[in-house]
């Protein structure tokens, strides 16, 4: 009876390290696999992607050379029905037409191979429309640096976070390089589900109720610290309402949650916190903290008066709905002209003195 249970005892350990070892193996084999289909996905769509700016290139070139509108139209069409037929629907008209446009909006060889080992042609077709190559240079960035989707790329196209962007360094234009591309305005909190009728604690719960999707909003580099921090000023109690830390800007971030308008006295609020974080919370190698004053609605010539970007300070509107496209494109561009023309006006000012 004894040496049974002996058996019995062996033959279970035994089970047990057979069952590890095969834990371990099936893992690592799974590991293997994913990672080879990762590369050859990415191998294959670099190739794909080549191909396309290629072919966009050579027919380009010929369009040129026969100067023909009429012509172009014809081979265009004659081509893309053939090359469908023979290889696909990845070559019907409308395709390659986006793969001539984009062979003539990217140029440069080297920058292409570049972006075809990070965007796949459907995050590059969702570029093609864009103005300006930098935004298009903006948003291939923000895919390979975030590992957007295409639907992600896609939501973020369409709430202007480029031009948001833009408006943010216009008004931040004093401040060093390294503080530049890291803010915008507005931010957009439509997924927040707030109600117009929202107070200052409903905005701040909301905020950390879906804290995921507000770091991404923010941007790459912010971790949240803490809310409603305890500062003790002349024996009395003040509260911040979010502290972050940027990693890439090595500081503090303060961010001031306002429900109205943006008013003077917010400023002075701002520098007694941003003064109290370099005093008592600012390690050893950090830079200056700095602070973002977000409100329900900008004063933008009180702002510009108070010169709150020399102390630090940044003013961005919060909006929690999104608007219709043609709307939100409308005011993104009178907020864009308006933030040029106050820097144009800025720098007249300074140079006429």
């Amino acid at each position: 009876m004894k040496q049974h249970g002996i058996r019995q005892q062996s033959s279970v350990h035994l089970e047990a390290m057979m069952h590890k070892v095969y834990t371990n193996l099936y893992e690592e084999l799974s590991n293997l696999i994913k990672e080879t289909r990762s590369q050859t996905y990415i191998h294959v769509n670099a190739s794909l992607t080549m191909l396309f700016w290629k072919i966009g290139s050579h027919i380009n070139k010929t369009v040129v050379v026969n100067k023909r509108a009429e012509y172009g139209k014809q081979i265009i069409l004659t081509l893309s029905r053939e090359l469908k037929q023979e290889f696909g629907r990845s070559f019907e008209e409308k395709n390659v037409r986006r793969m001539m446009q984009f062979a003539d909006q990217f140029t440069d060889d080297h920058i292409v191979v570049t972006m075809s080992r990070q965007l796949s042609w459907s995050h590059l077709i969702l570029l093609l429309p864009l103005k300006s190559i930098e935004a298009k240079t903006f948003y291939a960035e923000k895919v390979a640096q975030d590992q957007l989707s295409v639907s992600k790329l896609r939501k973020r196209i369409a709430s202007k976070e480029f031009e948001r962007r833009e408006i943010a360094n216009l008004q931040n234009s004093d401040w060093d390089s390294g503080m530049q591309n890291k803010f915008k305005d507005p931010y957009i909190l439509d997924f927040l589900g707030l109600k117009d009728s929202h107070m200052e604690k409903d905005l701040e719960n909301a905020i950390l109720g879906d804290l995921e999707t507000f770091l991404l909003e923010l941007g790459t580099g912010f971790a949240f610290i803490e809310r409603q921090k305890r500062m003790i000023i002349d024996g009395q109690d003040f509260y911040l309402d979010l502290l972050f830390f940027h990693r890439h800007l090595n500081r503090l971030v303060e961010i001031e949650l306002k429900i109205g308008r943006f008013e003077a006295r917010h400023k002075g609020q701002m520098e007694l916190y941003l003064k109290w974080l370099e005093k008592y919370e600012r390690n050893a190698g950090e830079l200056t903290p700095v602070g973002l004053i977000l409100c329900a609605e900008s004063s933008r010539e009180q702002v510009e008066l108070l010169e709150m970007q020399k102390d630090g300070i940044i003013v961005a509107e919060y909006w929690t709905e999104l608007p219709p496209k043609k709307k939100l494109e409308q005011k993104i561009h009178t907020l864009l002209e308006e933030a040029r023309n106050r820097m144009q006006r800025v720098h007249s000012t300074r140079s006429s003195v």
